[in-house]
């Protein structure tokens, strides 16, 4: 797709993303790209910082990125331009094999303040597979004067590719005995090869013909089968189900040997012709067999692999069944098998920015951090529960986004107090009986300037001989502060007095930094006998938080 194509269908998008935000509150909008299977290594998929309205010129210190995800690596972002470009080639068969749209989500954030974007990138199916049969050839063994319009099942073709680019039709070689018929199901076409005239074998024991499957990709591709029919004389009556689609639900993590389902068929005929032999369907997935086990004779159909709903919610049986006849007569039937969720998955707790640091001054409902809480299991057991085990001055709030949180502050924080907390979170599901997952954060409180200076001593009382030595230290005064660091910092003064003592700082003197007082000239007590003055201690950042 153009460029000019991808940013016409992101805009659409994001005009239906704010429509909806317009009507549902709890709806975020996101970003939604298309780009096809196979492009080459850089190629552009789209402008996510124009396209979100981001500064262009702040992306790098805003640290504009890809939060580390399953399939992060497919992508990367250009943290100059603001670019999304394709980092891996990508196959759509490998990614999403057996889903119609390959939707991979990225998520986008941008720090200072924090910011999470969602992206979604749909990797569109190219025409890169051509229709192929299970085997290059099947031989069918049909009794002569089968009635007209009997359907007998034929190999279906697979093709990895999805949409018009599967298989859509089949076509059988030119002959005037057999026609082909096509049934759709959930998954893919089965072709049939239908009886158009009796067949008489005295005439002729053997057909040889040719069925293509075309996919509707443009130009198409195809895959042909050899068909080689044998005309006998035998059985006139065929295996019939008593049912042609059985559904039946099963738990999941269900023991192996657990009995699913037992088939019931039944012929009409006597001896060997009515004798059943029940089979999987030649185009059975792996899967199944890797899962399940049929047996033959009684037609159980038991557990033989693990069953887990995160996996595999539903299966698709197609199961045939067999009589002993000369030709054998053949019956098919389909079982649907639900599999059903049991909490086993505990709930998965990510913490998506943390700032480990938290000044004591900040107001309550400050974001420390980003929970987001996950549950692989649906329903009531993927239906979780977030909240903070201690008593601390923390609180998660819910974000408009499901099993989204906000780590905030609720109350003051005073660093003299407390300087550090370990907050325990614990995630738990509401399934029976319920799984829980803990994570434990740790925040570090940081000082700011909001303690005054104290002396130890408030008033001093000092006794001086007189005639002491001009600039010798008299006495020292000492002041705490319960900051840290800097904030802790003291500087001493002092204050000019008033009346006859005003003049006191023309003979004393204070080091600023340690608080020693000193006598810039001798003392006569005859002259002077008392004196008062004060020293002030006062941070040396001025600045004072309350």
């Amino acid at each position: 797709m153009g460029e000019r194509g991808q940013r016409l269908r992101v805009n659409c998008w994001c005009v239906a993303g704010i429509l909806l935000l317009c009507f549902g509150k709890r709806i975020c909008a996101q970003l939604r790209y298309s780009v096809p299977e196979e492009v080459q290594v850089g190629s552009p998929v789209g402008n996510v910082a124009k396209d979100l309205g981001l500064d262009l010129s702040t992306l790098k210190d805003r640290r504009f990125r890809i939060v580390s995800g399953p399939n992060h690596a497919l992508f990367l972002l250009n943290q100059n331009t603001g670019v999304l470009y394709i980092g891996k080639i990508t196959d759509r068969e490998e990614l999403c094999d057996g889903i119609k749209v390959c939707l991979i989500n990225l998520k986008i954030v941008v720090e200072s303040p924090l910011e999470i974007h969602y992206v979604g990138v749909e990797i569109t199916d190219v025409n890169d597979h051509s229709p192929t049969f299970p085997e290059s050839e099947q031989r069918l063994e049909i009794a002569e004067h089968t009635p007209p319009g009997t359907r007998f099942q034929i190999h279906a073709a697979r093709d990895p590719d999805v949409g018009t680019q599967s298989v859509r039709l089949y076509r059988l070689s030119s002959n005037e005995f057999f026609d082909i018929e096509i049934r759709d199901s959930e998954e893919d076409k089965i072709p049939f090869l239908v009886i158009k005239k009796p067949l008489d074998r005295e005439q002729r024991a053997e057909h040889r013909l040719v069925l293509t499957a075309l996919d509707g990709g443009s130009p198409s591709k195809s895959g042909s089968l050899n068909l080689t029919i044998t005309v006998l004389d035998a059985n006139d009556n065929r295996p019939v189900f008593s049912k042609d689609i059985y559904t039946v639900s099963l738990n999941e993590n269900a023991p192996i040997g657990t009995l699913v389902l037992q088939l019931n068929a039944s012929d009409l005929d006597d001896g060997s012709n009515s004798e059943i032999e029940y089979m999987f369907g030649k185009t059975q997935k792996k899967k199944v067999h890797d899962t399940f086990e049929l047996d033959s004779v009684t037609g159980e159909i038991r557990v033989k692999g693990t069953v887990d709903f995160e996996d595999t919610e539903m299966y698709r049986l197609d199961l045939q069944a067999s009589d002993k006849g000369q030709p054998p007569w053949t019956a098919e039937s389909r079982v649907v098998i639900k599999i059903k969720d049991v909490n086993d998955n505990q709930p998965n707790i990510e913490v998506t920015s943390l700032s480990n640091v938290v000044p004591e001054d900040s107001k309550p409902g400050t974001v420390i951090s980003l929970i987001s809480v996950t549950d692989r299991d649906s329903g009531v057991n993927g239906k979780v529960i977030c909240k903070i085990l201690d008593n601390v001055p923390f609180d998660l709030t819910p974000s408009i986004e499901e099993n989204m949180y906000s780590l905030v502050t609720k109350g003051r924080l005073d660093r003299e107090i407390v300087s550090h907390y370990d907050i325990t979170i614990t995630a738990t599901d509401c399934g029976e009986p319920p799984l829980s997952t803990v994570k434990t954060l740790s925040v570090q409180v940081s000082d700011v300037n909001d303690n005054r200076p104290l002396f130890s001593q408030d008033p001093f009382e000092l006794y001086l001989e007189e005639n002491n030595a001009p600039g010798a230290s008299i006495f020292s005064v000492s002041a705490a502060d319960n900051d840290l660091n800097e904030n802790a910092a003291i500087a001493y003064h002092i204050v000019r007095g008033d009346g006859q003592h005003r003049d006191v700082t023309s003979f004393l003197n204070v080091n600023s930094d340690n608080g020693h007082i000193s006598a810039l000239k001798g003392f006569d007590f005859e002259t002077l006998k008392t004196f008062q003055f004060q020293v002030v201690a006062r941070p040396q950042i001025l600045e004072l938080r309350h």
